[in-house]
């Protein structure tokens, strides 16, 4: 499914919500987990945290396991990738 993230990130609520559950197999719970997430981190402006939440989800794209169209995180799982996301780890060399 091709999006356009400037459109995607100015649609109602519900809407984006359905966006995120199609294109990254996300449900709305786990969504309001990483929207709120976001949130304390002092995202608050919704259109950013909505541009941070897509990015989130392209991060994890490739980095968790999928399951019946649904990323499976665990129990803790996606606070860690969260906080991997955000804060990124500096690599040495």
């Amino acid at each position: 499914m091709l999006f356009n993230v400037d459109e995607t990130i100015h649609l109602t609520d519900l809407s984006f919500i359905t966006v995120c559950n199609e294109k990254y197999g996300i449900n709305r719970g786990v969504y309001n987990t990483i929207d709120a997430w976001f949130y304390k981190q002092g995202i608050n402006n919704i259109l950013e945290r909505r541009n941070s939440i897509l990015f989130f989800l392209e991060f994890i794209k490739g980095n968790s396991d999928m399951k019946n169209n649904q990323y499976k995180f665990g129990h803790g799982g996606l606070t860690v990738k969260l906080e991997e996301f955000f804060f990124p780890r500096m690599v040495s060399t």
